[in-house]
C-alpha cells in the first residue's frame, strides 16, 4: 500500500514515518544539488540556476522555498537596486552536505553500472513482456 493511502493511525504508529518524511524532503532530485551547490557559500538565484542542469526557474523556486521552510536554507535580500537575493546553508544543512556528497559520488560511480544492469535485464525480460502485453486487435 502506497504512503498516501495509508491510515492516519497507521502513520502515527510507525516509527519510520519522521524518518520517511525527512528523506522526503530533502532527499528531492533537485533538492540535493540545490543543497550541494549552496554549501560552498552564498549563492545567487542565478548562480544556483546554472550549476543545475535541467532544472527550471520554476522548480527552483519552489524548491528553495520548500527548502528555506525546512530549515536548510537561509534567504537574504539585499536592500539594492535591483534587490540582490543569495541562499545559504543552514549549520543543519551543512551537517547534511557531507552525506549528500558521498550519495552523489556513489551515483557517479556507479551509474554505468546501474546502466548496464538496466540493459541486461531488458535483454533478458524483452520475451516476457512481449508476452504479457495482450495484441491489440487490429
Amino acid at each position: 500500500m502506497s504512503r498516501s493511502h495509508m491510515d492516519v493511525t497507521e502513520q502515527a504508529d510507525n516509527p519510520a514515518c519522521p524518518v520517511t518524511e525527512v528523506l522526503d524532503r530533502v532527499a528531492g532530485k533537485w533538492a540535493i544539488g540545490i543543497l550541494v551547490a549552496a554549501a560552498k557559500g552564498p549563492v545567487r538565484f542565478t548562480e544556483l540556476e546554472r550549476a543545475i542542469e535541467g532544472v527550471s526557474r520554476r522548480m527552483l523556486t519552489l524548491n528553495l522555498r520548500k527548502l528555506e521552510r525546512e530549515g536548510l536554507l537561509v534567504r537574504t535580500v539585499y536592500p539594492t537596486v535591483p534587490p540582490r537575493v543569495e541562499y545559504e546553508c543552514t549549520e543543519m544543512a551543512l551537517e547534511l552536505h557531507d552525506t549528500l556528497l558521498s550519495l552523489v559520488g556513489w551515483a557517479e560511480r556507479h551509474s554505468g553500472d546501474i546502466a548496464r544492469a538496466h540493459a541486461a535485464y531488458d535483454a533478458a525480460h524483452a520475451g516476457a513482456q512481449e508476452e504479457a502485453t495482450p495484441a491489440r486487435p487490429a
